[in-house]
């Protein structure tokens, strides 16, 4: 098996890897059947583009910061064509994944983080709108390199997101064999190229070890991590990566009671023992990060205390925290 570059054909799906795939966009677009479609980017991504890329789009939206949910509403209007291609980070292809929820439309990802958006269904609709179902992307081209292109403290925080997504599925109630295999390895792709100097690391691991972690939570779904962050960063309005880079130390210490065995195998596959997976993953985020440094308010608190206990995610997690639980899981990250 080749690592480095590969054709995974998953269902209706289909993952193409390897190194200077954004160069070949256009042309893949077009032999796998894009000839029409509306390009969802943000200026950044736009500057790395090969310039066939938006020329040969119906038309360019440039996606705004903002929740998946305002960002979706305000490009849904001005959206033409259902098939969107989107370049971007988690929030360009989620807003590209609801967008053609609403519109019965479909979608090719071309991630330039590791935010593993472009592997799951997992995504808020527009506000406003509702739909039967959710949407994985139908095409989704990996290029390690522009996967890793974030700068060394933001690319380790996107590491992080990625290792949280390789965390939760080995221990809730849909776990399985496949994905614990995928979260285990890409977990330890993960650990393993992080802990290389920057300057020698090789990125088609890590880019890879995203891949494998975020197909294992589209299969098994998320629990207490997941919660607590998705809730931090919406009431909060705080960054998505940074925010699981501070929290997941302390919900992966929370869990080694509540699931010794899935603790000790993530444990083993990032290169620790179950009693130091906190300061563990602290290593590999770069330091420790708090969620006071990133503009949290802590009179919000209890209004994300509110909506964490009503999500039915929370239930996922073996013996669910409580109220108090919660509130001291966020405070031990503040």
């Amino acid at each position: 098996m080749n690592d480095r570059s590969f054709t995974w054909r998953d269902g209706e799906r289909l993952i193409l890897f390897r190194d200077e795939l954004l160069a070949a966009a256009p042309e893949e677009l077009d032999a796998h059947g894009w000839q029409r479609y509306e390009l969802l980017a943000t200026p950044r991504a736009l500057v790395a583009a090969p310039v066939e890329l938006p020329e040969r789009a119906v038309a360019v939206h440039e996606v705004p910061s903002g929740p998946v949910n305002e960002v979706s509403a305000a490009i849904l209007d001005g959206v033409t064509v259902p098939s969107l291609v989107a370049l971007g980070g988690g929030r360009v292809i989620d807003a590209a994944k609801a967008i053609a929820a609403v519109r019965g439309g479909r979608v090719v990802a071309i991630p330039t983080t590791l935010s593993g958006a472009e592997m799951t269904r997992i995504h808020r609709f527009p506000e406003g709108h509702e739909a039967v179902h959710r949407v994985r992307p139908a095409i989704v081209l990996a290029d390690p390199g522009l996967m890793t292109s974030s700068p060394e403290d933001a690319l380790r925080a996107t590491a992080m997101n990625a290792l949280a997504h390789g965390a939760e599925p080995l221990y809730v109630p849909q776990a399985n064999p496949v994905a614990t295999m995928a979260a285990l390895r890409g977990a330890e792709l993960i650990a393993t190229a992080l802990d290389e100097p920057e300057a020698e690391r090789d990125r088609s691991p890590l880019a890879l070890g995203s891949i494998l972690c975020a197909y294992a939570l589209d299969s098994a779904g998320i629990a207490l991590h997941h919660v607590a962050g998705q809730t931090l960063v919406r009431t909060m309005r705080i960054p998505h990566a940074p925010t699981y880079a501070a929290l997941l130390p302390r919900t992966m210490e929370a869990m080694l009671d509540r699931a010794p065995d899935a603790l000790a195998a993530l444990a083993g596959a990032i290169g620790t023992v179950p009693e130091r997976i906190g300061e563990r993953i602290e290593e590999l985020a770069g330091g420790r990060r708090r969620l006071s440094e990133l503009g949290a308010d802590r009179s919000r608190i209890d209004a994300a205390l509110d909506a964490m206990l009503a999500r039915a995610d929370l239930q996922m997690t073996p013996d669910p925290p409580d109220r108090a639980g919660l509130r001291e899981l966020i405070e031990s990250a503040w």
